[in-house]
């Protein structure tokens, strides 16, 4: 008998736009695409969070907002 793994293909990343909590004790963060706000809240600790970019595998959110 002969096994062999399959190949993993790569997952493809794009520059993200992301919130990230501003509070130093919380490591939340969302995608800009699946938040609810213009400018959201931390939905762990409340705190407000700040515009960010990373490097994230790439999404779609079926979802459109009207604001942007």
């Amino acid at each position: 008998m002969h096994f062999s793994k399959k190949q993993v293909e790569p997952i493809p990343e794009e520059e993200t736009s992301i919130w990230t909590c501003t509070n130093e004790n919380c490591s939340c963060w969302m995608r800009n695409d699946f938040s609810f706000g213009e400018f959201p809240s931390c939905p762990i600790c409340h705190s407000s969070m700040t515009s960010q970019i990373k490097s994230l595998p790439v999404l779609t959110n079926g979802t459109k907002r009207g604001f942007q």
